[in-house]
């Protein structure tokens, strides 16, 4: 047993209740220590512990007393035959494989045991979750055995359980866990998306509600890993929603991808409506913000630094759900919390996105990440003109948000802050307009970034309309060399970066 939480305590209700009990290892020591009685398993089974510990309740004695049906007289007669006792309930929880995984952490006495009390409900009981222990000794203290009905619910934990360890187990597999006489090389080299995919999840958040207030919702976390979600500490505010999560997601993971200046996200409905670096981050918000205050209204804010009094004063007029940051100091903290339904979260920085799924009728579509470069080595400047370095950096900011903008997709940077986006379009001659018309003529000598490429020449009309003076795209299209050519009339410096980024 690896939680041992309670065990003694709950050994010693059980004892005073009638109970005989059996126990190996750790957990016997524990409760004999304690001054209750308790016999070892090897004393039921005649065979000590063996080969490294590997074998101590894999015995007939101890399967036998948790399978049988007392029912069925060809079942006693084999358990008096072999000198086989029943048991009635099993106390059993497994080591959390993830934590520190190896061959020798792949339990297999215990999950056999679970599974086989799990299986025999209808005469046995399963904890293996000691906050049930008290819920188990009142129903034994009241009704002196446990109901069918709280049988039958031990035995459906229990196996998710058993499952959940499994799961941990298969996820270390698929991972390319390195297997004795494997080369490093061999050990590193990429997977393909695996076979299968096991997925048990535990439910951590009751939300607030769902996408809409009609709907319930939860946060659920992945067993066997644990996010950023799972030490974030909210600080005021109601209870968070399914979009508050969701979104908040998207701009954690945001403001930790655009580099390692001061940074700041406002998201609004899963997409950002305004991004911006500076060289402090009072500067940043005031600059992210500035993008479009008419969506922000309502947002979810990301931080990438300590939230000073500065910042807090310059959001607290505004209606802000969720605001995330790493830190915030204790005066900007105090006028934050003045406002009754912020949410103020403080977190650690997002772990590296994994598979992405999403549900369809029957199951999953499955993919990997979909990471986005800083690096714009690779590209290729495919017109007369190339980028200046002040363009370069606008070009490697617009083309991170633009990957996490809603397709069609077009974002316009001019010195390191977002100053339109166009998100959601059928077509990209639409989301460049829509981005031209929230730069409101800020965007003249800065980048203009698209996800995908331009099929016709006309997509670089918002560019010039918005006065932009380089382009970012992947390339492509059978009409590149239109596109070129049109960039080369207008005088546009245009790179290709070969990597299209539809977000759907």
């Amino acid at each position: 047993m690896y939680d041992k939480s309670g065990i003694v305590e709950f050994a010693q209700a059980l004892h005073e209740l009638g109970w005989d009990l059996i126990s190996s290892g750790g957990t016997a020591r524990a409760i004999a220590a304690a001054g209750v009685p308790v016999t070892d398993v090897a004393e039921i089974t005649g065979v000590p512990a063996i080969l490294g510990h590997r074998v101590v309740t894999l015995h007939p004695k101890v399967h036998g007393g948790l399978l049988a049906d007392p029912t069925d007289a060809e079942h006693r007669a084999d358990m008096a035959e072999y000198g086989i006792e029943p048991i009635d309930l099993v106390v059993a929880n497994l080591y959390p494989f993830s934590s520190e995984p190896s061959i020798e952490l792949i339990d297999i006495g215990g999950p056999t045991m679970v599974r086989a009390a799990a299986k025999n409900h209808a005469f046995v009981g399963i904890v293996t979750d000691p906050s049930r222990y008290e819920e188990v000794l009142a129903e034994l203290r009241t009704e002196g055995a446990l109901t069918p009905a709280t049988r039958t619910r031990l035995a459906r934990d229990a196996f998710a359980h058993t499952a959940a360890y499994d799961a941990e187990i298969l996820a270390w597999f698929d991972a390319g866990q390195p297997t004795p006489g494997e080369s490093d090389a061999a050990a590193d080299a990429p997977a393909d998306l695996p076979a299968t995919i096991s997925l048990t999840l535990r439910r951590e958040q009751v939300l607030r509600y769902g996408e809409n207030p009609h709907q319930v919702g939860a946060r659920y976390a992945t067993t066997g890993e644990s996010g950023w979600w799972a030490t974030a500490e909210q600080h005021g505010g109601k209870e968070m929603s399914y979009l508050n999560v969701y979104d908040t997601e998207a701009a954690w993971r945001l403001v930790h991808s655009i580099g390692e200046r001061p940074a700041a996200v406002v998201i609004k409905h899963a997409n950002p409506c305004g991004v911006a670096v500076a060289d402090d981050i009072a500067t940043a918000y005031a600059r992210a913000h500035a993008c479009d205050t008419t969506s922000a209204f309502g947002g979810i804010i990301a931080l990438n630094r300590t939230v000073t009094l500065e910042v807090a004063r310059a959001i607290a007029p505004v209606f802000t759900e969720v605001l995330v940051a790493p830190r915030y100091e204790p005066d900007a903290l105090a006028t934050l919390q003045e406002k009754k339904n912020l949410r103020i979260l403080t977190a650690v920085a997002p772990g590296a996105p994994g598979l992405s799924l999403r549900p369809i009728d029957g199951g999953y579509l499955v993919q990997t990440a979909d990471l986005v470069t800083d690096d714009p080595s690779g590209w290729t400047v495919v017109t007369k003109r190339a980028p200046s370095e002040a363009e370069w950096i606008d070009l490697v900011l617009a083309w991170q948000i633009v990957a996490k903008v809603t397709s069609n997709a077009i974002v316009l940077v001019k010195d390191g802050q977002a100053v339109g986006i166009g998100c959601g379009q059928q077509n990209r001659r639409d989301a460049g307009h829509l981005a031209a018309v929230k730069a409101d003529g800020r965007a003249a000598g800065g980048a203009y970034a698209s996800d995908a490429f331009f099929p016709f020449p006309d997509g670089l009309d918002a560019a010039i309309e918005a006065g932009a003076s380089c382009v970012v795209q992947p390339g492509g299209s059978i009409r590149d060399a239109e596109v070129i050519a049109a960039a080369d009339a207008a005088g546009l410096a245009m790179v290709f970066t070969g990597e299209r980024h539809f977000r759907h």
